[in-house]
């Protein structure tokens, strides 16, 4: 038997033994996690759009089912429109609200760090409105595993702190 075929009879045998429970998929690129679709908020603001509920769940399924990720940082970005101080503050803001927002889902506050990178890390042309949007954006990194950082960077990644996650 090869490994596909042992990968779903073991796949096969999990949804017998409990049909009303779906493990979810997770997939990581590096040390990002990939989620189901982006964090939306209102124009220019922090508030979360009810859109963002199944890309928060997956976060939270995700760190609920790997204890071993003992800090995850949340990275707020923006596109290269406007003032540079004020789309760092306006990062930064945005990933604290994520990690919050979090927070209330039960997730410990202790196992994030919210930081804001403004518009010092586009993934796109900033001189579209496509590229644009991608560039707005939150990202979820595995920053610590076991208590120890990977890949020897601080669990802020270089980012502007957003503020204490903890209430």
């Amino acid at each position: 038997m090869g490994i596909k075929q042992l990968k779903a009879l073991v796949l096969t045998l999990l949804a017998a033994a409990a049909p009303a429970v779906a493990a979810p998929d997770f997939e990581l690129d590096g040390h990002t996690l990939q989620v189901p679709g982006p964090v939306v908020f209102s124009t220019g603001g922090v508030e979360i759009a009810p859109e963002s509920e199944a890309t928060l769940a997956h976060v939270q399924a995700f760190l609920e089912a790997k204890k071993a990720i003992t800090t995850m940082r949340i990275e707020g970005h923006t596109a290269a429109v406007g003032d540079a101080a004020g789309n760092l503050k306006l990062s930064q803001a945005r990933a604290l609200a994520v990690a919050r927002a979090l927070v209330a889902r039960g997730v410990d506050c202790k196992r994030l760090v919210a930081v804001g990178f403004g518009q010092d890390k586009p993934v796109a042309d900033n001189g579209t409105p496509e590229g644009r949007a991608q560039n707005q954006r939150i990202g979820f990194v595995n920053a610590a595993l076991l208590g120890r950082p990977i890949g020897g960077l601080p669990a802020d990644g270089g980012g502007a702190s957003a503020g204490s996650v903890c209430p």
